[in-house]
């Protein structure tokens, strides 16, 4: 049985997104909504999120990969970087080195820049973003294998960010006034697209995180793109703290064939007390 994940995972990572990072990525966009007026900031300079990437399917249950989150402040701007790999056993069958770096403004939570370079086995990505400030365009340069880079210009909006700093202007709202199981949409743009999806608030459940303990959480499910891994029909489901850091702790969802999800294992430098954890 243990020899069929690495297939899998081969099938994770032939997605539109890649495996480490993505489902990660994917739980802390859809974890909020843009609408409504940003409040103090709920990280700072230092902060640092830890993840656990999980496969199971029938009697399969183990860790294929871990991913990190980063971020760092100075001179107006937050420098944050998302870090995620396999580990050591499925590198043999399919090695995946992923890092996305996103500069945004600190006064206005508006992306500058993104960076995404990606190893999948025997495939690789680049993306270079430059938001322009005054009509959201995106010129961006992509790179696919060792194809030569293709300069385009996405015509984004006022709404449209890259995934990592999506995140970060997410997590300043107040989910409070969010209603319950209404579709809220969201936009991002990775490679050559932009994505307009959304996301739902299902309310609050106290939920328990392997190895972390037991917390007072806020719900939400998210659409997903459909492809190789997702029907389109899914939903992830996601958890974050219901305190005034707005971490997500957990995220899972159906595949194509078994179900993937990531939690979180450690945390380093918060701005505020994990004040959500019951025990």
């Amino acid at each position: 049985m243990t020899l069929a994940v690495p297939y899998i995972l081969r099938r994770l990572l032939a997605g539109k997104l890649p495996v480490a990072v993505s489902a990660v990525l994917f739980s802390l966009v859809f974890s909020c909504g843009l609408k409504g007026q940003p409040r103090e900031l709920p990280y700072k300079d230092g902060e640092t999120l830890h993840y656990a990437m999980n496969y199971k399917w029938g009697g399969i249950n183990t860790d294929v990969g871990s991913a990190t989150v980063q971020l760092e402040y100075g001179d107006g701007i937050f420098h944050a970087v998302v870090e995620g790999h396999t580990f050591k056993f499925y590198d043999i069958f399919f090695k995946v080195r992923e890092h996305f770096e996103s500069r945004f403004y600190a006064q206005t939570l508006r992306p500058a820049s993104f960076y995404r370079d990606t190893y999948e086995g025997k495939h690789a990505m680049k993306n270079i973003y430059n938001f322009d400030k005054e009509n959201y365009n995106i010129h961006a340069t992509v790179q696919k294998n060792d194809r030569p880079p293709r300069d385009t210009v996405l015509p984004g909006t006022a709404a449209t960010y890259d995934l990592v700093t999506l995140f970060f202007a997410c997590r300043t709202l107040d989910f409070s006034k969010i209603p319950t199981d209404v579709p809220q949409p969201i936009s991002f743009a990775i490679d050559t697209d932009i994505y307009d999806l959304y996301y739902i608030y299902k309310g609050k459940e106290v939920k328990k995180i392997q190895g972390l303990g037991t917390f007072k959480t806020l719900k939400f499910s998210a659409k997903l793109v459909a492809g190789d891994v997702f029907t389109g029909k899914e939903e992830m489901t996601i958890w974050i703290t219901d305190d005034e850091n707005k971490i997500p702790l957990l995220f899972e969802s159906p595949i194509i064939v078994g179900k993937v999800s990531g939690r979180l294992t450690e945390w380093e430098e918060l701005k505020y007390p994990v004040t959500s954890k019951i025990k």
